[in-house]
């Protein structure tokens, strides 16, 4: 008896608390239309906060040049080899091999740290890409933020990790923040490259378009110089060591060419790149775009809303 008591007090005890929280479709209703005033302020609040957000950020300006790849010149050694067909085999060296496109190549060094970090150094930009938030139009003066950049003193303002004192941006953070700015693509079908950076001034913009491709043509220039140059003074190396005529011939030949790619290169300012399409100064901005986050924003906002009222009541229940 006292063991069917038991039992029978603990389904009593069972069934005098509701353990489920599932709501049917028309209880769920009936919160929605109970709590239809609050869903609507926190959904017009959300609408109002997302609005004024949109409007506080500062238009950005994207300017953008497209590129054709330079005629390729056969400035290695087994281009200059290649040409000469017999006397290189006669010279005993393989010219199978194959040099890389300069253009991808190009493409490569234009998106990496060590020579963005270069091309930051070498104009003194480490100023306009980091403190910058914002560009007045009517006066064309960019606007600062206080917080990073005391530009009155001349000081940066970013705390060290130890908060002991101030400093300035690393490196790696000027490459991250120039990388979000800059944009390079290519069109596997024409070859043509496009290179974009979207900054505040849409003037800056377009002058730091200008100035990164000749960056990038005065760079692989010197690379291709320098590569040529030691060509020539391997061959030279080469010549002192052998004593047979013919393999003599082969060299100076060789040189020949080597000399002449040279020149090629030093006299060609568009080494790797010709502007097909050349950067102008954006007259409409590229962003933000204000409708499409007040939209999704007051969206987000409804959604919070009910989700709010709905977890309230099954919270209360």
């Amino acid at each position: 008896m006292s063991g069917a008591t038991g039992e029978n007090m603990g389904k009593s005890a069972s069934f005098g608390i509701r353990t489920d929280t599932e709501l049917t479709l028309s209880e769920l209703g009936q919160v929605i239309w109970a709590r239809k005033v609050a869903i609507s302020i926190v959904t017009i609040l959300f609408s109002v906060s997302v609005v004024w957000y949109a409007l506080m950020i500062p238009n950005e300006y994207k300017a953008r040049a497209v590129l054709a790849p330079a005629q390729e010149q056969s400035s290695g050694l087994a281009g200059s080899l290649g040409q000469l067909g017999g006397l290189a085999s006669l010279a005993g060296i393989n010219v199978a091999g194959r040099e890389a496109n300069e253009s991808q190549i190009a493409q490569e060094v234009m998106q990496s740290w060590n020579f963005i970090d270069n091309f930051i150094k070498e104009n003194d930009l480490a100023v306009e890409i980091m403190a910058t938030n914002s560009w007045e139009k009517q006066s064309n003066r960019l606007m600062f933020d206080n917080g990073i950049y005391d530009f009155q003193e001349g000081k940066w303002l970013i705390e060290d990790e130890d908060g002991a004192g101030y400093r300035g941006p690393s490196s790696w953070e000027l490459f991250l923040r120039f990388s979000e700015m800059l944009i390079v693509t290519e069109d596997k079908k024409t070859d043509l490259v496009s290179i974009s950076i979207t900054f505040y001034s849409p003037y800056l913009a377009k002058k730091w378009v200008d100035m990164f491709v000749d960056a990038i043509n005065r760079h692989m220039q010197s690379r291709q110089v320098t590569k040529v140059t030691n060509n020539i003074e391997y061959l030279q190396a080469q010549i002192e060591k052998t004593q047979i005529a013919e393999m003599k011939d082969v060299f100076y030949n060789i040189i020949q060419e080597q000399i002449k790619n040279k020149m090629i290169a030093e006299a060609s300012p568009d080494y790797v790149f010709v502007a097909v399409n050349p950067s102008m100064v954006p007259e409409e901005k590229s962003g933000p775009r204000r409708v499409i986050i007040c939209v999704l924003g007051s969206v987000l906002g409804g959604i919070f809303a009910l989700l709010w009222a709905v977890l309230s009541h099954v919270i209360r229940r």
